[in-house]
């Protein structure tokens, strides 16, 4: 990537979308009901990437038209069925149950492999609900640290940035939005998810030039 690479806006991206897979709305900031704060999210100049910042725009627009508590109670109980359960999450968001067909653990070697990764930069993983370290929401944290440290000039091994980009998250990230779509066609993550792989399919081109 050239010297110009928005690294930091990069890792802002990559923050916000972990976090949002990682707790239900109900529990974190709410901006993604703010129709300005889809206004102001980075395109990067990409047309892609731009269409999934409308729809997601659209998404807040309509979600005004509500009671705020009633629209981030709808996005939580939409988290809750697709990642969560019960029975069973709608949208398994761990990589190893979307590595093969038919697989039903989510305790695999993508889960050793993004542990190894962690463990490598130097990061512990603390979470309230032990969620195995291939969750999309921890793969795309570990990709905002990636960024940050490029940002900062702590890091500059590009090639296996592309390789981490490539082999993990954008992977399995189209399996993912599909179940995702399937249970919420026209539902909050369905957009989210939509955005991240254009944000990822993006860097990966860059990446690889």
């Amino acid at each position: 990537m050239s010297a110009d690479t928005p690294w930091s806006a990069l890792s802002e991206v990559y923050g916000f979308v972990g976090n949002s897979l990682l707790k239900p709305m109900t529990q974190t900031l709410s901006v993604g009901l703010d129709y300005a704060f889809w206004g102001s999210f980075p395109d990067f100049g990409d047309e892609a990437i731009r269409a999934c910042i409308d729809a997601c725009g659209r998404y807040a627009e309509a979600a005004a038209t509500r009671p705020r508590d009633e629209a981030v109670q709808q996005v939580a109980v939409e988290y809750t069925r697709l990642f969560v359960g019960p029975p069973s999450p709608a949208a398994p968001p761990w990589e190893t149950m979307h590595r093969g067909e038919g697989v039903t653990v989510g305790f695999g070697q993508a889960t050793f492999e993004m542990r190894e990764l962690l463990r490598e930069a130097g990061l512990e993983l603390r979470n309230e609900n032990r969620q195995y370290e291939d969750h999309m929401g921890i793969e795309l944290l570990y990709l905002s640290e990636c960024c940050r440290r490029f940002a900062a000039g702590e890091a500059a091994d590009e090639a296996a940035l592309d390789s981490f980009i490539e082999r993990h998250p954008l992977s399995w990230i189209a399996s993912l939005r599909g179940r995702v779509i399937e249970a919420f066609p026209d539902g909050y993550f369905t957009g989210l998810l939509a955005l991240a792989q254009s944000v990822l399919e993006f860097q990966a081109a860059r990446l690889s030039r």
